[in-house]
């Protein structure tokens, strides 16, 4: 099973949507195998958006600037969750980093809407709910950082025979 990274950033959590973001994650078969609520510190968001993410490269010092300090405007869920190519499909389900050029029924688009031009021309970061890991190497590298080991959980569920595609017993 392929594990990957969500983090529920403060205007998810300052929105009162959790429930309902997290309830698609599990609606799927996805399985929550690490979650808690933390307020971490500017060096944390500095090894998880510019060490692992590179992001000053990829959007520039501005945009990595805002996004530290929105990130720290509140608390935020951290969440390992579980499937079969659980990157890819949660990257799916969220939809576009750009929320605006999120398609209808992915969770940005159902939930946001701003441009990133617009964001730029007022300086402040891209309120988009969430931040799903972008590939299967970004996901250990993140949930490293964000967990220890004794803090991801192995359990059954219902799901397993017909999400998780583990074989049944006869």
């Amino acid at each position: 099973m392929e594990q990957t990274l969500i983090i529920l950033k403060p205007d998810a959590m300052q929105r009162g949507i959790v429930g309902e973001i997290v309830t698609r994650f599990e609606r799927v078969g996805l399985k929550i195998v690490a979650a808690k609520i933390v307020q971490p510190s500017e060096a944390h968001y500095f090894e998880h958006y510019e060490t692992i993410g590179k992001m000053i490269s990829r959007r520039g010092q501005q945009a990595f600037d805002v996004t530290l300090a929105f990130m720290q405007e509140g608390p935020v869920l951290a969440m390992v969750l579980e499937g079969v190519e659980a990157v890819s499909q949660v990257r799916k389900m969220v939809g576009t980093t750009e929320p605006k050029s999120a398609a209808p029924g992915t969770i940005r688009g159902d939930y946001s809407h701003i441009s990133f031009a617009y964001a730029d021309t007022v300086k402040m970061s891209i309120p988009n709910l969430i931040h799903a890991s972008g590939d299967a190497d970004d996901a250990a590298k993140e949930i490293a950082h964000w967990f220890k080991s004794d803090e991801l959980f192995e359990y059954n569920t219902v799901h397993d025979k017909y999400t998780q595609a583990k074989p049944h017993k006869k």
